[in-house]
């Protein structure tokens, strides 16, 4: 009888040890395919392009930048976008402050390698919903999808 319990308790603790190393190995890249399945990524030669392909890029964006990048959550209201303006300033409409000020988050739920990680702290305002960085005449703008919806409740209630 040892013999046989000793089998199935080896065979049991291969089969989970085999499980173990399958979860480590395939289980970044589940969780990367599980995010990325939410998340719409498109790249426009013009802000004109992209206004006309996607109804969701803001209209903001001046017809004339170049080089537009777009990335959104299809489950909510998360953005980053990234364009080169020809004029080197912000896009008319939008508020500009002090570089730096404020809380300025980037949606966490979506990231991309064009879109870079401490540019969020060089905030110089906003287009819309949009917080706003440029560096030389690089746009970079981000939206956070929680701090969208409680902008939009704080409006509901003032009216």
């Amino acid at each position: 009888m040892n013999g046989i319990a000793g089998r199935i308790a080896l065979g049991v603790a291969g089969t989970g040890m085999a499980v173990a190393v399958a979860a480590v190995a395939v289980g970044p890249r589940v969780a990367e395919w599980y995010d990325g399945r939410h998340q719409e990524q498109s790249a426009y030669a013009s802000g004109s392009a992209a206004k006309a392909d996607h109804r969701a890029v803001p209209a903001w964006l001046p017809d004339n930048a170049s080089a537009v990048r777009y990335l959104m959550s299809t489950t909510g209201d998360d953005r980053l976008l990234t364009a080169t303006l020809p004029e080197g300033r912000l896009p008319a409409g939008c508020r500009t402050a002090e570089p730096g000020r404020g809380s300025h988050p980037a949606p966490v739920s979506i990231k991309a390698g064009w879109f870079p990680e401490g540019v969020t702290a060089k905030a110089a305002g906003s287009c819309g919903h949009y917080n706003v960085a440029l560096t030389g005449n690089q746009l970079y703008a981000w939206q956070d999808g929680a701090a969208v919806q409680a902008a939009l409740r704080a409006e509901r209630l003032a009216r």
